[in-house]
């Protein structure tokens, strides 16, 4: 059985291929009245956009979305709302070896032992391609959840980290690396160009923080905000680890110095004085930022030769033509933060449900 849907009340099915006509998400859940047009949306996918630097992959896609259900005179109805974005600039020829040979690192070996055949077309499902129907996705969400702001931006790419002391949120928007550090912008500009003369790629770390988050959402044991949000982002293309708040650091401190004291604050509400936990507490939110962050590992596909095998089981070396982002984290900062705005729309109309 194959999963192509997330999330409890707020649900979306992710649907196409990065060399199929088009592709698209339908959303079920998304509550009525709502303001929506495709004007609400688009602004999303062009930050996560294809082609607009060197930095990232050459595919030229307009990723206009197009609203084919669920909207009735500019307001959503509650019933599902349907989008579409269409593929205008496929190259399926750039993928003849790899329908002969397995990409190391890729879901090529993984898609042929469970299905028996594959779309190798750009990867077919398994393209980072499906992650812009997120990102439309996610844009619905925030209007289910206009209590909270949304920042993400890339932290570390190729072991080169921000340094905080330097952090300008203005910055993000300002270099195309959504990063929130200008010198080390300047040094990755170097450093990805670098890797993309030589045909590899780079690893990167994204950061998203979502503030203004209500104490109370989220759920205990099986539905902990923690375990909602790393599902979301495990879910991404090319992630490989995922930390809330603290993360791996958290287990080189001691209690005194993990523990996010608390005192008095205004209206009854505590006071924090750290926020090591990333705005959980037992899986619900403290009413603290959600802070999370998100690796994703160097692009698979590579003009490097690489040592792999036939769909016969005999001795290869592939190089992977076509157009690759040498750093998939940069464009992956995007689709992060839609799939916080997704995890908490469905997390607050969860909670609305329990609670009132």
């Amino acid at each position: 059985m194959s999963f192509n849907t997330f999330g409890r009340a707020f649900r979306f099915t992710t649907w196409g291929e990065s060399h199929g006509p088009a592709l698209g998400v339908v959303i079920d859940g998304c509550p009525p009245g709502l303001e929506l047009s495709e004007a609400k949306i688009q602004p999303f996918l062009d930050a996560r956009r294809p082609g607009q630097s060197k930095y990232t992959t050459q595919r030229k896609e307009p990723d206009q979305v197009k609203i084919l259900s669920g909207i009735f005179e500019g307001k959503t109805t509650g019933t599902p709302i349907s989008l579409m974005i269409e593929n205008v600039d496929q190259r399926s020829k750039d993928y003849s070896d790899v329908a002969k040979a397995y990409r190391p690192g890729h879901a090529d070996y993984t898609y042929d032992a469970k299905y028996g055949f594959r779309d190798y077309r750009g990867g077919g499902r398994s393209s980072a391609r499906e992650t812009a129907a997120r990102v439309a996705a996610g844009a619905v969400a925030r209007l289910v959840v206009p209590e909270v702001s949304f920042a993400a931006y890339v932290c570390e790419i190729g072991g080169d980290a921000v340094d905080r002391g330097n952090f300008d949120s203005d910055e993000i928007s300002r270099n195309p690396f959504f990063c929130p550090d200008a010198e080390a912008a300047k040094r990755w500009e170097q450093l990805v160009d670098d890797a993309r003369k030589a045909g590899s790629s780079l690893g990167a770390v994204v950061e998203c923080i979502a503030s203004g988050v209500p104490a109370g959402w989220g759920a205990p044991v099986y539905a902990k905000m923690d375990s909602e949000l790393a599902a979301a982002m495990m879910s991404i293309n090319a992630t490989k680890g995922v930390e809330i708040g603290d993360g791996f650091a958290a287990a080189r401190l001691r209690g005194e110095e993990n523990a996010d004291a608390m005192r008095p604050g205004k209206g009854g509400s505590p006071e924090f004085l750290a926020n090591h936990a990333g705005g959980t507490a037992g899986g619900i939110a403290t009413g603290q930022p959600l802070v999370c962050r998100v690796a994703f590992k160097p692009t698979s596909s590579i003009l490097t030769p690489v040592e792999t095998i036939t769909k016969d089981g005999e001795p290869a070396e592939i190089v992977t033509k076509g157009r690759h982002d040498p750093c998939v984290g940069i464009r992956g900062t995007p689709v992060v933060e839609a799939m916080m705005a997704l995890v908490l729309a469905d997390q607050k109309l969860l909670h609305r449900a329990q609670c009132g």
